[in-house]
């Protein structure tokens, strides 16, 4: 784009050099010689042979501040056209800076100074001469591209703030998003953690690229930092209806925001719906805590039993619920396969909780005293301090039925 753009300055100014140069010899601003110079060079250059015009031009001995300034603007458009874009600035800058040129074309020439320094990522000089642009722009000029290259430059060198400075004047020409100012806009945002701002850029980049997954999350990121996780939630709900692909970290966050809105069987119907290729460890047991949330108390057992295949520290859940839903030989099944490392006492009071619910209470009893060796605790004596009691309770019992 921007070559295309230097491509008609380099037309444009060379046929407007070569028709005003007889208004510019009445005026004196030319020399005759000088003019013929001129003349010969802009029909060399149509000719493509912009070496034999370079060197031409290249060799005048100009005294007169004007002649210098305007043979040095044709030989920066002639340079840039042969491709030596270094030599190219290097003229344009000394036409430019003089300050002697006044006539239609100057607007351009500094202008296309300006340009050239962008392709070359100097972006500190570019803005010297874009900046004196925006007080004077040609009716037949873009504002709003002007504006846009300015931005550009800024973002180049993360001025975050002169970004949006830009960008706003740039939106106060123009009514039309498009996407390079929108997303340079939001950059800056990010960049300053002007999350509030960022909402309605991202709704505006969203209205562009509706299908573009970043735009969502990081809106739907944008509310989080908010503290909006409601709004979050919803717009996650839009974009999965709307066929936005998800991650399973993207499923995930939507759980989650699920249940802490108070809906965990939302959450965890969420998870259960992933594919086999999405479903991970973390998703497994997120769902089984969920449905546990939920009270689905099958769903999460059988979510724990998942998990724990995947990874047995996950066991001891499974055992646990299993007790609550007084599933106890089952529990007792899964205490057995539970790594015993730093809760071998845990382990052992679930077991006796699990066989007194059994209504066995020697094995109940046995497993309290092991719990107490492994880790003396009053929760352990305190059991086998009531199933020694029960102990002897149901051998009196049993002595009176024999007895009798």
């Amino acid at each position: 784009m921007m070559k295309k753009r230097l491509r008609a300055f380099t037309i444009l100014m060379l046929a407007v050099a070569s028709l005003t140069l007889s208004g510019l010899v009445l005026a004196g601003e030319l020399s005759q010689f000088t003019a013929g110079k001129v003349q010969k060079a802009y029909e060399l250059q149509q000719e493509a042979k912009v070496p034999e015009a370079i060197k031409m031009l290249s060799g005048l001995e100009l005294d007169r501040p004007f002649e210098q300034a305007f043979v040095n603007r044709m030989l920066g458009v002639l340079y840039w056209q042969y491709g030596q874009t270094g030599k190219a600035i290097a003229k344009l800058k000394l036409a430019v800076d003089s300050g002697l040129l006044e006539d239609s074309q100057a607007w351009i020439t500094q202008r296309m100074l300006a340009d050239l320094y962008m392709t070359e990522e100097s972006y500190s000089n570019a803005l010297k001469y874009y900046y004196p642009l925006t007080n004077n722009i040609p009716n037949n000029e873009k504002a709003d591209d002007l504006w846009l290259r300015i931005t550009q430059a800024h973002y180049q060198k993360q001025q975050w703030k002169s970004v949006l400075k830009s960008i706003k004047a740039y939106e106060r020409v123009t009514h039309k998003d498009s996407l390079a100012p929108l997303t340079m806009k939001l950059g800056a945002q990010l960049q300053l953690r002007h999350w509030k701002g960022s909402v309605p850029t991202l709704k505006r980049l969203i209205a562009v690229e509706p299908d573009n997954r970043n735009w969502w999350m990081q809106l739907t990121s944008s509310y989080m930092r908010l503290d909006r996780p409601a709004d979050a939630l919803s717009i996650l709900a839009i974009a999965k209806r709307d066929g936005i692909v998800f991650s399973t970290q993207d499923t995930l966050m939507m759980a989650q925001l699920y249940a802490q809105q108070g809906i965990p069987e939302v959450a965890a119907q969420l998870l259960s719906d992933l594919s086999g290729k999405q479903k991970n460890e973390e998703t497994t047991v997120y769902e089984a805590r969920y449905w546990q949330m939920a009270k689905e108390w099958d769903n999460a057992i059988a979510g724990w039993r998942r998990a724990s295949e995947l990874d047995n520290k996950h066991r001891w859940h499974l055992a646990q619920l299993l007790l609550q839903q007084e599933h106890y030989q089952a529990a007792l099944r899964e205490l057995n396969k539970v790594n015993r490392s730093g809760r071998t006492a845990d382990i052992e009071l679930a077991k006796a909780r699990a066989f007194y619910k059994l209504s066995q209470f020697d094995n109940a009893l046995m497993h309290a005293k092991r719990a107490d060796e492994y880790q003396p605790s009053e929760q352990a004596k305190s059991w086998i301090h009531y199933l020694s009691v029960k102990v002897k309770l149901s051998a009196e019992h049993s002595d009176r039925q024999e007895n009798s």
